[in-house]
């Protein structure tokens, strides 16, 4: 089955605070040492594992982004752009893309996430095919709790719940790329329109009452709760930076002037 990768390009990038430019296009050194942009690093892990057709989502007015890359030829890729509709998170900017990747695999890595290995993709395509996975979620160790996606699994050693975003330092291990199947697109499609169905703003309601964005991982939860399966593999090797956070992006060695 073809496999797309999206690429989620909508946000305005308000943590960096006033940059000349859309965060996927800012300028950094590649690992090799060669100038690029934060997305690049993305696209060449996506076209490393063969995955050559890509989709960029976009708000309107990020329009430095298709003129950084084009077509995608110079990159060995097929790059294609859709505008963003809905303002109110990654999973509706990532459901633009639902008639173009209904029937497909659909890789995701995130713009502002730099990731080691590069080939990640490639290792995770290899476990998607030896099992039945709905979902397969690359997990590497982090101690960002307090801004992460983290795992808890069960007895079993399957994933229980993504935990997002809270006071849990006993949680070592945190998702960064995904590949799922249709099954879970089709299945986000709906989570999401009977989320706006009940809450028009595109909210979920906290425990404490009070509301905050739809995440990829609470979509994901969803589906755990409903069934799917979702596996993952372990880079034990593996790291990642999160270069949409000011700390982050001066910190990773990568800028131009330091």
């Amino acid at each position: 089955m073809e496999v797309i990768g999206l690429i989620p390009a909508g946000g305005v990038a308000s943590r960096l605070g006033k940059i000349p430019c859309s965060k996927e296009v800012f300028p950094i050194f590649s690992a090799s040492g060669e100038l690029s942009v934060t997305s690049a690093h993305l696209v060449r892990s996506y076209t490393s594992a063969g995955i050559c057709d890509i989709l960029f989502i976009i708000r309107k007015g990020k329009w430095d982004i298709p003129g950084y890359f084009g077509c995608g030829e110079e990159f060995g890729a097929h790059i294609g752009y859709l505008i963003m509709n809905l303002p109110f998170g990654t999973p509706f900017t990532l459901n633009e893309a639902f008639p173009f990747v209904k029937d497909k695999i659909v890789a995701l890595g995130f713009p502002d996430i730099l990731f080691e290995p590069e080939n990640a993709f490639v290792l995770l395509k290899e476990r998607m095919q030896e099992g039945n996975a709905d979902v397969m979620l690359g997990l590497v160790s982090s101690d960002q709790y307090l801004r992460s996606d983290m795992i808890e699994f069960d007895e079993q050693g399957r994933i229980r719940e993504i935990v997002i975003k809270q006071d849990r330092p006993d949680l070592k291990l945190s998702w960064f790329i995904a590949l799922w199947k249709p099954s879970f697109t089709i299945f986000m499609k709906g989570y999401l329109e009977n989320l706006i169905h009940a809450h028009p703003e595109g909210k979920i309601t906290c425990p404490d009452n009070s509301t905050r964005e739809v995440y990829v991982g609470d979509v994901i939860q969803a589906a755990i709760n409903k069934g799917l399966q979702v596996d993952y593999h372990i880079f034990e090797k593996g790291k990642y930076t999160d270069v949409g956070t000011p700390e982050e992006l001066w910190n990773t060695g990568h800028l131009p002037v330091q």
